[in-house]
Protein backbone atom coordinates (compact mmCIF):
# COMPACT_ATOMS: atom_id res chain seq x y z
CA UNK A 1 0.00 0.00 0.00
CA UNK A 2 1.43 3.39 -0.57
CA UNK A 3 2.49 6.07 1.99
CA UNK A 4 0.21 8.19 0.27
CA UNK A 5 -3.18 6.29 1.56
CA UNK A 6 -1.44 6.41 5.14
CA UNK A 7 -3.14 9.09 7.34
CA UNK A 8 -1.18 8.81 10.38
CA UNK A 9 -1.18 5.54 11.11
CA UNK A 10 -4.27 4.88 10.16
CA UNK A 11 -5.06 3.28 6.77
CA UNK A 12 -8.28 3.96 4.53
CA UNK A 13 -8.01 0.69 3.00
CA UNK A 14 -9.19 -2.60 4.86
CA UNK A 15 -6.56 -4.68 6.11
CA UNK A 16 -7.21 -7.24 3.16
CA UNK A 17 -8.03 -4.54 0.31
CA UNK A 18 -5.34 -6.63 -1.84
CA UNK A 19 -7.56 -9.87 -1.96
CA UNK A 20 -10.93 -7.83 -2.12
CA UNK A 21 -13.14 -6.62 -4.74
CA UNK A 22 -13.71 -2.66 -3.25
CA UNK A 23 -16.66 -1.18 -4.54
CA UNK A 24 -17.64 2.61 -4.21
CA UNK A 25 -18.84 5.76 -5.89
CA UNK A 26 -16.94 8.89 -6.94
CA UNK A 27 -18.25 12.45 -7.53
CA UNK A 28 -16.85 12.82 -11.04
CA UNK A 29 -16.24 17.51 -11.48
CA UNK A 30 -15.62 16.83 -15.50
CA UNK A 31 -19.36 15.29 -15.98
CA UNK A 32 -20.75 16.77 -12.77
CA UNK A 33 -22.29 13.41 -11.28
CA UNK A 34 -21.44 10.42 -9.32
CA UNK A 35 -19.91 7.78 -11.02
CA UNK A 36 -19.89 3.91 -9.89
CA UNK A 37 -16.20 2.90 -8.95
CA UNK A 38 -13.67 0.23 -8.24
CA UNK A 39 -10.22 0.96 -5.65
CA UNK A 40 -7.22 -1.36 -5.91
CA UNK A 41 -4.55 0.42 -3.76
CA UNK A 42 -3.83 4.01 -4.91
CA UNK A 43 -5.88 3.23 -8.48
CA UNK A 44 -9.27 3.96 -8.86
CA UNK A 45 -11.26 2.95 -12.08
CA UNK A 46 -14.32 4.28 -13.42
CA UNK A 47 -17.12 1.35 -13.88
CA UNK A 48 -19.59 3.57 -15.85
CA UNK A 49 -20.03 0.90 -18.55
CA UNK A 50 -21.14 -1.33 -16.24
CA UNK A 51 -23.55 0.19 -14.51
CA UNK A 52 -24.82 4.00 -13.36
CA UNK A 53 -25.70 2.81 -10.35
CA UNK A 54 -24.20 0.86 -7.29
CA UNK A 55 -27.58 -0.73 -6.86
CA UNK A 56 -27.53 -1.53 -10.46
CA UNK A 57 -23.80 -2.69 -10.42
CA UNK A 58 -25.17 -5.12 -7.50
CA UNK A 59 -27.74 -6.67 -9.43
CA UNK A 60 -25.51 -8.22 -12.17
CA UNK A 61 -24.69 -12.02 -11.79
CA UNK A 62 -21.15 -11.49 -13.35
CA UNK A 63 -20.50 -8.88 -10.66
CA UNK A 64 -17.35 -10.33 -9.46
CA UNK A 65 -15.94 -11.07 -13.04
CA UNK A 66 -17.50 -7.79 -14.70
CA UNK A 67 -15.91 -5.60 -12.72
CA UNK A 68 -12.08 -7.09 -12.68
CA UNK A 69 -12.50 -6.99 -16.42
CA UNK A 70 -13.51 -2.95 -16.36
CA UNK A 71 -10.54 -2.19 -14.08
CA UNK A 72 -7.55 -1.83 -16.98
CA UNK A 73 -7.28 1.55 -16.76
CA UNK A 74 -7.39 4.21 -13.76
CA UNK A 75 -8.81 7.17 -13.97
CA UNK A 76 -8.07 8.38 -10.74
CA UNK A 77 -5.70 8.14 -7.72
CA UNK A 78 -7.07 6.75 -4.86
CA UNK A 79 -5.32 9.41 -2.42
CA UNK A 80 -5.77 12.02 -4.18
CA UNK A 81 -9.80 11.54 -4.25
CA UNK A 82 -9.41 10.76 -0.45
CA UNK A 83 -7.25 14.06 0.17
CA UNK A 84 -10.53 15.88 -2.10
CA UNK A 85 -12.66 13.85 0.51
CA UNK A 86 -11.23 14.72 4.03
CA UNK A 87 -10.83 18.64 2.74
CA UNK A 88 -14.35 18.77 1.50
CA UNK A 89 -12.89 20.20 -1.78
CA UNK A 90 -15.92 20.20 -4.12
CA UNK A 91 -13.87 21.38 -6.91
CA UNK A 92 -11.95 17.88 -7.26
CA UNK A 93 -13.96 15.13 -7.48
CA UNK A 94 -14.18 13.41 -3.96
CA UNK A 95 -15.92 9.64 -2.46
CA UNK A 96 -19.74 10.02 -2.00
CA UNK A 97 -21.42 7.47 0.17
CA UNK A 98 -21.56 3.80 -1.66
CA UNK A 99 -25.46 3.55 -0.98
CA UNK A 100 -27.69 5.00 -3.73
CA UNK A 101 -30.55 2.92 -4.69
CA UNK A 102 -30.44 -0.07 -3.05
CA UNK A 103 -32.86 -1.66 -0.47
CA UNK A 104 -30.57 -1.25 3.70
CA UNK A 105 -33.10 -2.60 5.80
CA UNK A 106 -32.23 -1.05 9.50
CA UNK A 107 -31.86 -3.37 12.71
CA UNK A 108 -31.31 -3.92 16.08
CA UNK A 109 -33.41 -4.04 19.29
CA UNK A 110 -33.53 0.07 19.13
CA UNK A 111 -35.24 -0.33 15.26
CA UNK A 112 -37.85 -2.69 16.30
CA UNK A 113 -38.62 -0.71 19.56
CA UNK A 114 -38.80 2.40 17.65
CA UNK A 115 -41.01 0.38 15.15
CA UNK A 116 -43.28 -1.55 17.57
CA UNK A 117 -43.70 2.05 19.06
CA UNK A 118 -45.15 4.24 15.91
CA UNK A 119 -47.51 0.81 14.80
CA UNK A 120 -48.92 1.13 18.28
CA UNK A 121 -49.20 5.59 17.75
CA UNK A 122 -50.62 5.30 14.40
CA UNK A 123 -53.26 1.82 15.59
CA UNK A 124 -54.54 4.15 18.45
CA UNK A 125 -54.91 7.59 16.20
CA UNK A 126 -53.22 9.45 19.26
CA UNK A 127 -55.56 8.09 21.86
CA UNK A 128 -52.69 7.96 24.64
CA UNK A 129 -54.92 6.10 27.06
CA UNK A 130 -55.51 3.42 24.09
CA UNK A 131 -51.70 3.15 23.30
CA UNK A 132 -50.93 3.18 27.25
CA UNK A 133 -53.05 -0.20 27.41
CA UNK A 134 -51.36 -1.47 24.19
CA UNK A 135 -47.39 -1.38 25.41
CA UNK A 136 -48.99 -2.83 28.23
CA UNK A 137 -50.46 -5.62 26.18
CA UNK A 138 -47.37 -5.79 23.65
CA UNK A 139 -45.21 -6.09 27.02
CA UNK A 140 -46.65 -8.91 28.19
CA UNK A 141 -46.20 -10.81 24.73
CA UNK A 142 -43.37 -9.94 24.53
CA UNK A 143 -42.09 -10.86 28.04
CA UNK A 144 -41.14 -7.30 28.92
CA UNK A 145 -39.02 -6.78 26.05
CA UNK A 146 -38.17 -6.79 22.34
CA UNK A 147 -34.33 -8.00 23.62
CA UNK A 148 -35.57 -10.63 25.61
CA UNK A 149 -36.84 -12.65 23.35
CA UNK A 150 -34.97 -15.21 20.86
CA UNK A 151 -35.83 -15.44 17.37
CA UNK A 152 -37.21 -18.76 16.26
CA UNK A 153 -38.26 -19.47 19.95
CA UNK A 154 -41.34 -20.67 21.35
CA UNK A 155 -41.29 -17.31 23.10
CA UNK A 156 -40.83 -15.91 19.49
CA UNK A 157 -44.23 -17.42 17.75
CA UNK A 158 -46.26 -16.72 20.73
CA UNK A 159 -45.00 -12.99 20.22
CA UNK A 160 -45.59 -12.95 17.14
CA UNK A 161 -49.20 -14.70 17.43
CA UNK A 162 -50.42 -11.98 20.00
CA UNK A 163 -49.04 -9.18 17.59
CA UNK A 164 -50.89 -10.66 14.51
CA UNK A 165 -54.11 -10.87 17.13
CA UNK A 166 -54.02 -7.32 17.92
CA UNK A 167 -53.27 -6.25 14.27
CA UNK A 168 -49.33 -5.23 15.05
CA UNK A 169 -47.53 -7.58 13.12
CA UNK A 170 -45.33 -5.83 10.26
CA UNK A 171 -43.42 -8.54 7.74
CA UNK A 172 -40.13 -6.49 9.21
CA UNK A 173 -40.55 -8.24 12.33
CA UNK A 174 -39.76 -11.22 11.00
CA UNK A 175 -36.64 -12.69 11.79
Amino acid sequence: MSAALDLGGASVLPDDAARALLIGRVWDVETGGPRVVAVQEDDVFDLQQLAGTVSELLERPDLAAAVRTAMTLPRWKTSEIVHASLTQDAARPHFLAPVDLQVIKACGVTFVDSMIERVIEERCGGDASRAAEMRELVGRALGGSISSIRPGSPAAAEAKKVLIAEGLWSQYLEV
